[in-house]
């Protein structure tokens, strides 16, 4: 018997899923769950909600090789605050429940090789699936050889040839997406907690990394009309476009798409070409605008938002990227300079205007949002509660000096790892419709982890006066938020920023307005600005910089206090070099005061050593949507 025939019939499945349907209903009922139709919108979004765009569970056969056992129902249940039990035996439970959840499980191999471990050997005659079941059997070491060989043939195209047959990869997943969208859909509480539909569709040409996070505004009767796209099949993104199309015409749902880890693209990111190498034409930059409005900027594999080469004059640049920046996501090429620029979401903002000044289009208009990227099917960005990117990294004494090394991943997956990020959303209310409809408007930020609350409104007549009364509705009424065009008006556009430190975090250290903008002759530029910081009295600008915020970091208790900063920051900022000849776009970024890296907390607990060049402490921060301004004809 060949390994496709592991399915069996696909019928009785169905059958069973509108049986449990049917009970769901029932259930529903007798509990008082709500339906969307049951949540009041609000006029204006009143509330930002946190959530995980972005994780992987025993599905995910990456996952899956590296240890993981927890699935989408153990994923969903500690997103919504519960307690459970990690894959390596560690009690797991989130400080504060998360509002919404993406489980987005690889749709290439989707849970394969837990399909192939719990396969009886004697069905699988391939001698690799076969060599993989044995070792998969033996424990963590091999099942992450297992893994790594994974990812390689599926970088290279090698894998076995059923795993790349279309009818065979049809019916291992049908059921698998069926009874995923099933617990996905019993989960979902409108107006309490938002679990999505979704899967991440993983482009990787020879290692160089274009995937996306793929996300469905609708419940488990469209989602189960398609099966989640490969890779395998599409191998570029039009033709992901194409599938999208293509679903949103078959159910009459909604779907976009979220491009990650741009930083391992080695510049295919964010090109300033066409696919085929030549100019961008407009069509296709509208097309890339419509279905990818947004990018996540930070998650556990780095920062993507800038970088030091492309920002020496920005003294914030580097975060994240030890590691990270030295090659594509398998290291297989090497990274050289000239491919940083379409790699880094500031340089793709700049790179947009620049395409828009000759096409009449921004493909790269994107809404910034951070997420985890977990592989542990905990979604957990805190730097004291991270449970690592896959189970061989979850808290250990060992973890941060990267013992294992993995082969050619060697010093880019020990305390190289971020703790996470998170996708913060300013909707109308916490329910499927009203989140994906505020992230087509991009109406968003990304956070490192900490739940700052962020806000700023471009418009063109605000005021301090605004702070006195309703500034919010003001905002909205008399300018626009993040993630908008300014409306057309005239003088100097002024924008009202309102931040607040996380009531469970650290104080903030300031507020910088990041601008970008493309001059008359096609050349890019870019400039940060100090907008409003903690303590001005004592804090000046001296020499183009800011005076430091301070330190009051303990190495030796993991701890910090909150002496320096301040709990919130506000200002109406106007720009100083504003040009109303020249197209540009602003967004904000917020920063922490110092705080104790992850590494610091294993070296507490488990009395790690930790390695002499490791980062142990960090500023955490938030990145906005960007605001753009373009010239009146």
């Amino acid at each position: 018997m060949r390994a496709r025939n592991w399915m069996g019939s696909v019928a009785p499945v169905l059958a069973l899923g509108l049986a449990l349907a049917a009970c769901n209903q029932v259930k529903d009922f007798v509990s008082g769950k709500k339906s969307e139709a049951d949540i009041k919108l609000t006029e204006y979004p009143e509330q930002v909600y946190f959530g995980d765009t972005h994780l992987h569970t025993s599905n995910s056969s990456d996952a899956f090789g590296l240890g993981v056992r927890l699935g989408p129902e153990e994923a969903l249940r500690f997103a919504q605050g519960e307690e459970v039990t990690s894959t390596t035996g560690i009690k797991a439970k989130l400080a504060r429940p998360l509002d919404f959840l993406v489980i987005a499980d690889h749709s290439d191999g989707l849970a394969a090789l837990k399909q192939i471990h719990d396969a009886p050997a004697l069905f699988l005659t391939d001698p690799t699936l076969r060599r993989w079941h044995d070792e998969l059997q033996k424990g963590p070491k091999e099942s992450q050889k297992v893994a790594m060989e994974l990812i390689e043939r599926f970088s290279k195209r090698t894998l076995p040839a059923d795993m790349l047959d279309p009818q065979s990869m049809e019916k291992r997943t049908r059921k698998v997406w069926t009874d995923h969208t099933s617990v996905v859909e019993r989960y979902n509480y409108p107006g309490k907690f938002t679990a999505f539909m979704g899967f991440e569709y993983t482009l990787m040409r020879k290692g160089d990394n274009l995937h996306r996070v793929v996300i469905m505004r609708d419940g488990k009767d469209r989602a189960d009309q398609v099966l989640p796209f490969s890779s395998l099949i599409g191998t570029t993104p039009d033709q992901l476009w194409d599938y999208m199309d293509a679903y949103e015409k078959k159910t009459g749902g909604k779907i976009l798409a979220i491009p990650h880890n741009s930083n391992m693209s080695n510049g295919l990111m964010f090109q300033l070409t066409g696919p085929d190498g030549g100019p961008m034409t407009a069509s296709y930059a509208r097309r890339r605008s419509a279905r990818e409005p947004l990018v996540e900027a930070t998650q556990i594999k780095g920062d993507s938002e800038s970088h030091p080469f492309l920002s020496p004059n920005d003294e914030f640049a580097n975060y994240g990227d030890a590691g990270w920046d030295l090659g594509n996501l398998t290291m297989d090429a090497l990274k050289t300079p000239d491919m940083l620029a379409g790699d880094y979401v500031r340089e793709a903002l700049k790179r947009g205007l620049l395409i828009q000044q000759k096409t009449g289009v921004n493909p790269y208009k994107l809404g910034m949002i951070g997420s985890t990227d977990s592989h542990t099917a905990l979604s957990t960005a805190d730097e004291d509660n991270f449970f690592g990117k896959h189970s061989g990294n979850e808290p250990s004494a060992h973890r941060a000096s990267d013992p294992q090394s993995l082969g050619q991943h060697k010093g880019r997956i020990g305390w190289q790892y971020l703790a996470g990020g998170y996708a913060a959303v300013w909707a109308r209310a916490n329910t499927r419709s009203a989140i994906f409809d505020a992230m087509m408007k991009r109406e968003v930020y990304a956070t490192t982890g900490p739940r700052m609350k962020v806000r700023v409104f471009g418009g063109w007549d605000f005021s301090d006066a605004d702070w006195k009364a309703n500034w919010v509705k003001a905002g909205y009424t008399r300018g626009v938020p993040m993630g908008s065009d300014l409306k057309p008006g005239k003088g100097t556009p002024r924008f009202m920023i309102s931040a607040l430190k996380d009531p469970m975090g650290a104080n903030l250290d300031r507020v910088q307005m990041v601008k970008g903008w493309v001059d008359a002759g096609g050349k890019l530029h870019e400039k940060v600005f100090d907008v409003v910081w903690s303590d001005p009295a004592k804090r000046k600008i001296a020499g183009g910089r800011l005076t430091p915020v301070g330190d009051t970091v303990d190495l030796k208790t993991a701890s910090y206090k909150n002496t320096i900063g301040a709990p919130e920051l506000r200002s109406v900022w106007s720009d100083p070099e504003f040009d109303p000849k020249v197209r540009s776009f602003y967004y904000l970024r917020v920063l922490e005061i110092p705080t104790p890296r992850w590494p610091v907390f294993d070296a507490l607990r488990y009395g790690a050593k930790l390695p002499k060049d490791a980062r142990l402490k960090d500023q955490e921060r938030a990145y906005t949507s960007p605001i753009w301004y373009n010239p009146q004809a």
